[in-house]
């Protein structure tokens, strides 16, 4: 394969929370780089991934849900979300098999009418309706707007995953090789490792206490004579109510969420992990601009 027949190009995945933009990254991927919750608003941040093949590469970017921020962090994961339209070669609008596109998805699509990028309507979940509502659907959105392609998957199962990656293959323009092959994200390892114990904590706890909890890895060290990660990492929560609860009674949460978070950090750093936790209390941190910045979220002030 030459350069000039190797197509290579950036793509987001845009859509209301919830429609699982992360499940689909990590099957495209084969690998978990992002979270995922069936709680709405788990991805935060705008994850970047990379997939490379012998004629083609793609960036993918796994946006925060769009919604209605009640906070900075909100505005933020919305920010972040609507900028990444202008800077991409294909969109993957997201939506599953709702007949009815709601005031979200209205708001995206009039977002996207200034977009000069390819867009792919995504109908997600599609294993869990009859063939009927799904035709629906795709009627209700193309009515709303004029895409390029549809492709109906399941995000979960794989089905059609193939399909939509040739689509959006077929969008890209022929270009260079932005990444080494062997590069499969430019998030560093401390993020992802925080990324990895937030999961857990939406995982096991429930209503709002998840959406007040950010990560902070505060030491990331390796003892190469015993092939061990040693990890330090504080959990902040806004209340000293939401602290409790996250430690549970006699530590047993918090011990639950290191232990199914060290097992996955195990898994995606290859080596053995000692990962020791911290609740601390820092008041709404989410609407704090220092508190936010210093979180690494690229707070505009």
């Amino acid at each position: 394969m030459t350069m000039e027949n190797f197509r290579s190009g950036y793509v987001t995945i845009i859509g209301r929370p919830n429609v699982g933009k992360s499940t689909l990254l990590n099957k495209v991927m084969g690998e978990k780089l992002s979270i995922i919750s069936n709680k709405p608003q788990t991805t935060r941040n705008t994850i970047q991934a990379i997939l490379t093949k012998e004629d083609y590469q793609i960036i993918f970017l796994d946006t925060p849900g769009i919604h209605k921020p009640k906070h900075k962090l909100g505005e933020y994961m919305v920010t972040a979300a609507k900028q990444t339209l202008n800077e991409v070669d294909v969109v993957l609008f997201m939506t599953t098999p709702d007949v009815i596109p709601g005031p979200i998805d209205k708001k995206i699509i009039e977002e996207m009418k200034n977009c000069r990028a390819s867009v792919i309507l995504v109908i997600n979940k599609t294993d869990t309706v009859k063939p009927e509502k799904i035709a629906q659907t795709i009627k209700s959105y193309i009515s709303l707007y004029n895409f390029d392609e549809v492709v109906p998957i399941s995000a979960y199962s794989g089905e059609n995953i193939d399909e939509l990656t040739k689509t959006i293959v077929s969008k890209l323009p022929y270009g260079p090789k932005y990444f080494p092959d062997d590069m499969i994200t430019d998030q560093q390892e401390r993020f992802i490792v925080a990324e990895i114990i937030r999961e857990k904590i939406l995982k096991n706890l429930t209503e709002e206490v998840p959406h007040g909890t950010a990560v902070e890895i505060i030491s990331m060290k390796e003892d190469s004579n015993k092939n061990l990660v040693r990890i330090d990492a504080n959990i902040y929560c806004e209340k000293e109510s939401h602290k409790a609860i996250i430690i549970g009674k006699s530590g047993k949460m918090l011990k639950v969420i290191g232990q199914e978070a060290r097992l996955d950090i195990e898994k995606f750093l290859s080596k053995k992990v000692y990962l020791e936790l911290w609740v601390k209390v820092k008041k709404d941190w989410r609407d704090d601009n220092y508190s936010l910045k210093t979180l690494g979220y690229r707070i505009k002030t």
